[in-house]
């Protein structure tokens, strides 16, 4: 006779209603900022939506930004490690532009790094990279508890969510 089994899916993504609300608030905000009046300090969405486009006249200007981005999302619980800072800002026309896109997904190294340290750590639990999610099975619920702590812990440059429990 076997055990039934227990699961739950390791994704990176976040709210895209969250995320519109954070976008919306930084905008409202970026209209009153006194220190930003008179500057081409802004902010729009990429094409895709999938991330934001922020300019202005110089490093000061898109730092505020993203701060102000940062804190408007830390506010609505979404997570500061959704924002991909890791390009450099264009300098064009004495005028900076920084695409920032939103992390969505997990890499396959990624998910690579997920399962060894689950497979390192909790042999008995199972996991299996499915597209851009990791699911994790186990026959002791409180083997799952613990998966997700140790993803918690492991502090990964990327949102971690969990999802689909079964």
């Amino acid at each position: 006779m076997h055990m039934a089994l227990f699961s739950f899916d390791i994704e990176s993504t976040y709210n895209v209603g969250e995320m519109n609300n954070v976008y919306d608030q930084a905008q409202r905000e970026l209209g009153s900022r006194y220190d930003l009046k008179g500057t081409h300090a802004s902010l729009e969405w990429l094409d895709d939506k999938k991330g934001f486009k922020i300019c202005g006249d110089n490093q000061y200007h898109l730092d505020a930004i993203i701060e102000l981005l940062r804190k408007k999302a830390g506010i609505r619980g979404v997570s500061q490690k959704t924002f991909d800072v890791s390009k450099e800002p264009e300098t064009t026309n004495l005028r900076m532009i920084w695409t920032v896109p939103l992390k969505n997904g997990i890499s396959t190294d990624d998910a690579k790094k997920i399962t060894k340290l689950l497979r390192d750590e909790l042999p008995k639990a199972k996991t299996q990279i499915q597209g851009d999610a990791v699911r994790v099975m186990s026959a002791k619920k409180d083997e799952l508890q613990a998966a997700m702590q140790l993803v918690k812990a492991a502090d990964f440059p990327f949102p971690i969510v969990f999802t689909n429990f079964r």
